[in-house]
């Protein structure tokens, strides 16, 4: 592929999403369960919905993988993909002038493979001219979407006029995406969250205007920046975004951790997609769960301590491949401790496992983690449901 100004080639995996054998990386147990085992709960079906496109881009289902900083890399995006039912992925943000100064990390953050379709690269920055190259750049590399940030709230990223302090100056902003819309032909979405504060609740008026310049989707948090992750979604904020647009697809988000949260976020709001985080993290079954849920009115289970050993091993074997073994494992600690607690691996296990050094290490961990099983329970039965905390404390302090 051609280069556009500084572009930097995407980084590209050749292989496909392989099942690697052999010691700590020996997946090749299928994923399995008995869905008689465990009956869950019936919700009714939403009602029938069109498909949700973006601009010419119609995706498979109406449901998102978030970008979530740290954990929607590569090796989790395949993870999720192999199991069904999601419509897209988007990348943790990007930062555009780090994409353009070809940085290392930013472009691990948009590395991608074959079977990684279709992908969305959120982008984020407070410089148009900036913004509108890197935008080029992603085009030219074959990314199907370009998602603007407007949505973060970490003090590091307001505090240089990007992320969800964007809200705090409409004509500008507006100004910016327009650049990028034209500069493009793919289709540009935007993530943002309901405004500053409950004195500023601007995301309907942004969400109009939008749509005036050719944005092709919203995606709505349905939080305040000063309420960080504190307190409960509003719905009624995320409807509000949807009665202000005439035709483009509202995304509706936060707090979706289960089908019964989905189809209250449906219900309440009159989203057409939903776009779902840390309830992935969680429970990477949830897309495949969704769309089970949306055709049949029911779906299966999630999976067993067998079935997370498992995607741990997978995963870990991604990671691996897309960084090498000697830098896989402090990246992989963050993302194990939420596989090894799902599993109910008492934790001195799970220390042994993250306080591992090198790849032989980890391998006699989880030799320990699978001779004791899971603290309750079995390994076959399914697993008590675990929700991912959010970030917690003063949220200057992030």
């Amino acid at each position: 592929m051609g280069n556009i100004g500084h572009a930097a080639v995407v980084p590209r995996h050749s292989g496909t999403d392989r099942i690697a054998t052999g010691g700590l990386f020996d997946t090749s147990q299928q994923v399995s369960y008995d869905v008689n085992e465990v009956q869950r709960p019936d919700y009714p079906a939403p009602p029938q919905l069109p498909p949700v496109s973006y601009g010419n881009l119609t995706l498979a289902t109406r449901y998102l993988l978030s970008p979530l900083a740290g954990f929607t890399n590569l090796p989790f995006r395949r993870i999720v993909r192999a199991f069904g039912g999601l419509g897209l992925a988007t990348t943790d943000l990007v930062n555009a002038r780090s994409l353009l100064a070809q940085n290392p990390k930013a472009l691990e953050l948009i590395a991608t493979c074959p079977g990684d379709r279709p992908l969305s690269v959120q982008i984020f920055g407070s410089e148009p001219d900036m913004m509108v190259e890197a935008a080029r750049l992603l085009e030219g590399q074959g990314v199907d979407s370009i998602d603007i940030n407007m949505g973060c709230p970490v003090n590091k990223v307001v505090k240089n006029g990007s992320g969800a302090s964007m809200m705090c100056r409409r004509s500008e902003t507006v100004a910016l995406v327009e650049q990028i819309v034209q500069a493009v032909r793919l289709p540009v979405t935007v993530k943002m969250r309901l405004g500053w504060d409950e004195t500023q609740i601007t995301a309907p008026e942004f969400a109009r205007e939008f749509e005036k310049i050719g944005v092709a989707a919203i995606a709505i948090h349905g939080r305040t920046r000063a309420q960080g992750f504190s307190g409960t979604v509003s719905l009624d904020g995320i409807r509000k975004v949807v009665d202000a647009v005439q035709s483009i697809p509202v995304v509706g988000n936060g707090d979706v951790r289960t089908v019964a949260d989905a189809a209250r976020m449906f219900r309440e709001t009159g989203c057409r997609a939903i776009s779902i985080g840390r309830g992935a993290l969680a429970n990477p079954w949830i897309f495949r769960q969704l769309l089970q849920w949306e055709t049949t009115g029911r779906y299966d289970p999630p999976g067993t301590f067998d079935d997370r050993l498992h995607l741990l091993r997978q995963q870990l074997a991604y990671v691996v491949e897309l960084r090498g073994a000697d830098r896989a494992l402090p990246f992989f600690r963050k993302m194990a401790h939420w596989y090894l607690k799902s599993m109910q691996v008492p934790p001195r296990l799970r220390n042994e496992f993250q306080h591992a050094q090198t790849i032989e290490a980890a391998e006699a961990a989880l030799a320990l983690i699978v001779e004791h099983g899971p603290v309750s329970g079995n390994r076959t039965a399914a697993l008590p449901d675990m929700h991912i905390p959010v970030p917690a404390g003063p949220i200057e302090r992030w």
